[in-house]
């Protein structure tokens, strides 16, 4: 029985390309602007200027804002660390966000099924409520976590965690819906059960050894939580 669900948001709930690949470039101009070399700084990001794609190995799709933001600041040490991670917030609360699927539709969906639903990423708290507000779906969520609210960032287990004993759900419960091999780590050691879904960078193969089920993206979700039901 599955009785809640906890989502990942870049790659999940929205096209990673689409939303980080502008920050990506927004955040390469503004350092190039205090003395960074910005083809370097795309190297170490894995981020292609050119097509706006990213490495599979790129810092920004598995780690977290204060993470890749340390990684930043090696080009701009004069930089206060402060100011450039809140410069970083505010570049990603305001990038545009292209929804992998119709949002509102699933969500709902979802809670008409009973499920508590969560939102656990590697992006600060902020912005994440600022792009499920902007999508027009915030209202829907029980539970939102970024790596600053205090229970770390994924691949730990602790966002998960927090999430099943905000909501009174056994982690076994609960499914972690996610693109990367972070979502499915934490889900495992969360002891939830675990989605993949392939509107990320990440592809079948290497997600589904981790994964209960890939699904093409989260329109699909319900229908499967119907059959696990029936099982």
């Amino acid at each position: 029985m599955i009785d809640a669900a906890i989502f990942d948001k870049d790659g999940t709930l929205f096209d990673f390309r689409a939303t980080w690949g502008g920050w990506t470039a927004r955040a390469i101009a503004f350092l190039e602007g205090h003395g960074a070399d910005p083809a370097a700084l795309a190297q170490v990001l894995g981020y292609d200027r050119a097509t706006g794609d990213f490495a599979k190995s790129s810092p920004v799709i598995a780690g977290t804002t204060p993470e890749v933001a340390e990684l930043m600041h090696e080009f701009v040490p004069a930089l206060d660390r402060g100011y450039l991670l809140d410069v970083l917030s505010e570049l990603s609360e305001t990038a545009p966000q292209a929804p992998a699927v119709p949002l509102r539709q699933v969500f709902e969906d979802l809670k008409a099924r009973g499920l508590k639903l969560g939102l656990a990423t590697n992006d600060t708290e902020a912005p994440a409520r600022a792009h499920l507000a902007g999508a027009g779906v915030l209202e829907l969520f029980d539970f939102v976590a970024g790596c600053d609210s205090g229970w770390g960032g994924k691949p730990a287990p602790g966002q998960l965690l927090a999430f099943a004993g905000r909501v009174g759900v056994e982690p076994a419960r609960t499914v972690m819906v996610g693109d990367s091999l972070h979502d499915l780590h934490a889900g495992q050691a969360a002891g939830m059960r675990r989605v993949a879904v392939l509107t990320g960078i990440a592809e079948a193969p290497e997600l589904a050894p981790h994964a209960d089920v890939v699904l093409p993206d989260i329109s699909h979700l319900a229908a499967w939580i119907d059959s696990q039901r029936r099982s």
